[in-house]
């Protein structure tokens, strides 16, 4: 099984993998860690993130254990993954790192389960369920807040707000791989749900969507 989720930015969708993934068995990967990731080089070694060269070289070069540094979490390097994820080039070479990953089942899993921005459009068009996890930009800056444990608590959640907007922007306009449902997604509007209604939702969804080849 391969099940396919996208959204913008603290929507819910990374909790709401990880879930699914324990329940059903599944590998997981939050491929925007791998933006992150990229990002996070730059940023260590003093480069402006808008560097296309420097930025696909770091891409090329990424493995697994590029994603464990807690650093990665930082709001300072989401910014600066959004602006990676639009070249075409780091995103040539994170699609074949992230295809890799979905064909290469880990022995003794029942199979994958990846979230970012066009898993379900691009990555992975033929996934057997596909979710697009949304919420209003006032709820997930809510939800940013929470999550950073006090770090963003110098800014108002009208900057955080204006923020994720702006991200949201960057992503469903850019030209290459726009943030968008794909046409058989299953759509997940959590602003007025839990992590545990979504997930109940979200199982259910998989239990009447999928059909074992």
């Amino acid at each position: 099984m391969i099940i396919a989720i996208d959204g913008p930015a603290a929507a819910g969708k990374g909790t709401l993998a990880k879930r699914l993934a324990e329940y059903f068995d599944l590998a997981y990967l939050d491929t925007g860690t791998l933006y992150r990731a990229v990002a996070l080089i730059l940023i260590k070694n003093g480069i402006d993130p808008n560097n296309e060269i420097a930025a696909e070289r770091a891409s090329a070069e990424l493995n697994l254990m590029s994603l464990t540094d807690p650093d990665l979490r930082l709001e300072s390097v989401a910014n600066a993954a959004s602006i990676v994820a639009a070249m075409p080039r780091v995103r040539a070479n994170l699609l074949l790192f992230q295809r890799k990953f979905a064909t290469n089942i880990p022995p003794g899993k029942d199979g994958v389960i990846l979230d970012g921005r066009d898993i379900g459009t691009v990555v992975c068009p033929d996934a057997d369920i596909k979710f697009y996890v949304t919420a209003t930009p006032e709820v997930r800056a809510e939800r940013r807040l929470a999550e950073t444990d006090g770090h963003l608590l110098v800014q108002s959640k009208a900057s955080v707000i204006a923020e994720i907007k702006r991200r949201d922007e960057r992503d469903i306009n850019r030209k290459n791989a726009p943030l968008r449902p794909a046409e058989n997604a299953l759509l997940l509007d959590t602003s007025k749900l839990d992590i545990d209604a979504v997930f109940l939702r979200a199982v259910e969804l998989v239990r009447q969507n999928y059909q074992p080849q």
